[in-house]
């Protein structure tokens, strides 16, 4: 069965550079992590991110994101390695393709989370940064699939139909002859082009959902789970590939359904978290010319590592020394020297006075004992009001 039109394969997935082979299916991979790298930055910056932070968390992301990825492929297919006709050494093949997605993005989580826990900065933050960039990574991939021709769908009529040569068709269990059903067959569902599609509308529906329900801590990584887990579902079930199955449905089915309810159990769960996630390295709030704010310019931290010129408020003021006090005393006879003279008003308003020498001797006696006690009169206006 062959329609007038179909998708052809590629005549060939490698290329040689000198002794050096180049295949596709690993130029796809490293495309989409240039891809979700680039974003991830993006997004982090728009957040108020460090720069150059995603960058560094991926040194640590993508190589446990390979290595889990090639272990859940080989040990959910372990019969292909270790089974009575498998070869182990094919397990280290990984340009031969096999990287299960779960497995690459479990163990590339734990990277994640120590590169982050390195640099200072919140998980939940940078996984929302960089969810879509993620998924388009994960779509872009596929490509690998169509140039290995592999991981192919059910037989298929149609004008996007993806044509598969001879020698990549099914074969009976032990091989290498063909699976009678499929001999004759050339055309099959591309699922790999399914796929990559499906992730293209993942990643707009995260960002525009991101922007609209303003999520946070998390939620828009949740949501990605649970979006690309729903077209996992179905394109699986359309793949004819070799697959362990329980309960009648494929291993990957019952993964993508248990991340499925648990992406919607955690956005539920974290629905009222708004509390503010740090975006800002360790290195960058130190930097005395970064934008911290909290420390002034030229104040140096003393050995406890604040800055000396900085001031706690949650503390009561400690009690002034004699020093300060005098200090205070030069300022208020200052104050009391600019204030008005209705102060010595009081001194002159008595109208009686019994005798000219009497009156003489008190005014001057009242002199000098405001003299000696303005000093004292200033200190009402010390609290400002």
């Amino acid at each position: 069965m062959q329609p007038l039109a179909y998708i052809p394969s590629p005549s060939q997935g490698v290329w040689h550079l000198g002794p050096i082979p180049i295949r596709a299916y690993a130029v796809m991979i490293i495309l989409g992590i240039v891809v979700a790298v680039w974003l991830g930055e993006r997004r982090w910056a728009a957040r108020g991110g460090t720069p150059g932070v995603v960058i560094d968390v991926a040194v640590w992301a993508v190589p446990f994101g390979l290595v889990g990825g090639r272990l859940y492929h080989v040990l959910t297919d372990y019969q292909r390695y270790f089974g009575a006709d498998g070869d182990p050494v094919r397990a280290l093949e990984i340009w031969r393709g096999g990287l299960g997605v779960w497995g690459a993005i479990a163990l590339g989580a734990v990277g994640a989370v120590i590169g982050c826990r390195r640099r200072g900065i919140s998980t939940l933050a940078l996984a929302d940064a960089v969810a879509p960039g993620i998924v388009l990574a994960q779509g872009i991939g596929r490509w690998g699939n169509y140039w290995n021709q592999e991981l192919y769908g059910r037989p298929l009529d149609a004008f996007w139909a993806i044509k598969i040569d001879e020698n990549h068709r099914p074969v009976l269990d032990g091989g290498p002859a063909l699976d009678p059903k499929y001999a004759d067959v050339a055309t099959y569902h591309p699922t790999f082009l399914y796929e990559f599609l499906w992730c293209l509308g993942v990643a707009a529906l995260v960002i525009w959902a991101e922007r609209r329900y303003r999520l946070t801590h998390g939620r828009v990584f949740a949501l990605y789970v649970a979006a690309y887990t729903v077209g996992r579902g179905w394109i699986e079930a359309l793949r004819i590939d070799e697959a362990h199955h329980v309960l009648g449905l494929r291993l990957n089915d019952w993964t993508s359904l248990i991340l499925l309810l648990g992406a919607i159990g955690y956005i539920y769960w974290a629905r009222d978290r708004n509390e503010p996630l740090n975006v800002v390295t360790a290195t960058a709030e130190g930097a005395s010319d970064g934008p911290s704010g909290d420390v002034p310019a030229g104040a140096e931290p003393d050995a406890s590592g604040e800055p000396e010129d900085a001031v706690d408020i949650t503390k009561d003021p400690e009690p002034k020394s004699e020093d300060e006090d005098e200090g205070g005393d030069e300022a208020r006879d200052e104050v009391a020297a600019d204030r008005p003279a209705e102060d010595a008003a009081p001194a002159t308003e008595d109208p009686v006075t019994e005798d000219p020498a009497d009156e003489a001797a008190a005014a001057s006696g009242e002199d000098e004992g405001e003299a000696a006690e303005e000093p004292k009169k200033a200190e009402p206006v010390k609290d400002g009001k």
